[in-house]
C-alpha cells in the first residue's frame, strides 16, 4: 500500500470512529477527502464544497484510492 493510501485510511478511520469531532482537527484537504470516503455530503456542504469541488481539491492520488479505502472500512465493520 502507498503512503497516500495509509495516510488517508488512517484519517478516514479516525473520523469514522470519532465522528465529526475527530474530523474537525484535520487539515482542509484531509477533511474534504475523508468526507468523500465516508460519503458525508453534509460535512462537505458545511465547508462550502460541492462534491465536484471536493474531488478536484482531493487530487488524483487520493481520489484513486478512495473506493478501496471505503471498502476496507466497510469490511472492518463486518
Amino acid at each position: 500500500m502507498s503512503a497516500e493510501y495509509e495516510h488517508l485510511l488512517r484519517k478516514a478511520r479516525d473520523a469514522k470512529h470519532g465522528d465529526e469531532q475527530a474530523w474537525a482537527v484535520q487539515s482542509t484537504g484531509e477533511k474534504v477527502a475523508v468526507a468523500l470516503v465516508l460519503n458525508r455530503a453534509d460535512w462537505l456542504a458545511a465547508m462550502g464544497y460541492t462534491i465536484a469541488e471536493a474531488i478536484e481539491r482531493s487530487g488524483l492520488e487520493w481520489v484513486a484510492v478512495m473506493p478501496r479505502i471505503a471498502r476496507q472500512l466497510d469490511e472492518e465493520e463486518s
